[in-house]
């Protein structure tokens, strides 16, 4: 059976649902799985209700930096930090097929993106400035909670983007991340770290999604890998979860037969099977 699995974020936004859903039956019609978990990602990237490509969040500095990356057995290509994009995780597909490297940040890949003909494009929209705004008010005031802690993330998680897939014999994953409104210039989620917030391999694939700092601390993507045929994919997912306690979390995985979707908050998600 094959299978693809869309994650839009933990968001509580009904809209972000429907929009996963239709992106995910859009995506299944490509012939590889490498295809449709980008094609996934993209509609999410052009899609201004998400936190990634247009529509990501303003850091407390004014910019807009975006990671994304893109996995299949074997292969991996992610940009970091990457700014005036419209769709960072053709980037990274770029870096992983026509580079020798796997990872390109800041500068260098916004150059590389030229270099390739990615066109210069302003993500900023005027829902992110106001969600900057509000932002910056709270903390002039003092009013924000604790950094990294279970509330703060409930008010400032973006509605970060993944794909999962299982086509024809074949596994692949893509993220994608305008990452979160508070956060200083540079700062790095786990989106676009290997076996953080994304790994595929002989076995399966998965995307993980919420406070990146925790998910990388734990490894998360390849713990749930790592574990794949020992025993059903949505129990191993609900048990790496469940370690995270109240910090906001969510995954998408899938086997050759299996397909999951697991959080501790509102995931909107989607997943296709034929």
């Amino acid at each position: 059976m094959d299978f693809i699995v869309l994650h839009g974020g933990l968001s509580k936004r009904e809209e972000l649902q429907k929009h996963v859903e239709k992106y995910a039956e859009l995506a299944f019609e490509e012939p590889t799985a490498l295809d449709a978990v980008v094609k996934a990602v993209v509609f999410m990237e052009d899609d201004p209700l998400y936190n990634a490509g247009t529509g990501s969040n303003i850091r407390v500095d004014g910019s807009i930096q975006m990671d994304a990356a893109v996995m299949v057995p074997g292969d991996f290509g992610a940009v970091i930090n990457i700014e005036n994009v419209k769709n960072p995780v053709l980037v990274a597909l770029d870096v992983m097929k026509k580079s020798p490297h796997m990872i390109l940040a800041g500068d260098g890949a916004i150059e590389f993106a030229r270099k390739l003909g990615h066109a210069p494009h302003n993500p900023i929209t005027a829902a992110a400035v106001e969600k900057r705004k509000r932002t910056l008010e709270r903390l002039r005031s003092g009013e924000l909670p604790e950094y990294y802690n279970p509330s703060f993330f409930k008010e400032f998680l973006g509605d970060t983007v993944g794909a999962v897939a299982y086509i024809n014999g074949e596994f692949a994953a893509a993220v994608s991340t305008g990452g979160t409104s508070l956060t200083l210039r540079g700062r790095v989620g786990d989106s676009p770290i290997p076996g953080s917030g994304i790994y595929c391999g002989d076995k399966g694939a998965v995307v993980a999604t919420g406070i990146g700092e925790e998910i990388m601390r734990r490894t998360l993507a390849y713990r749930i890998y790592s574990q794949i045929g020992d025993r059903p994919l949505e129990e191993i997912c609900r048990e790496e979860i469940e370690r995270f306690g109240d910090i906001p979390v969510g995954v998408i995985a899938v086997s050759e037969n299996e397909a999951a979707a697991v959080s501790n908050m509102i995931m909107p998600h989607h997943i296709v099977r034929r």
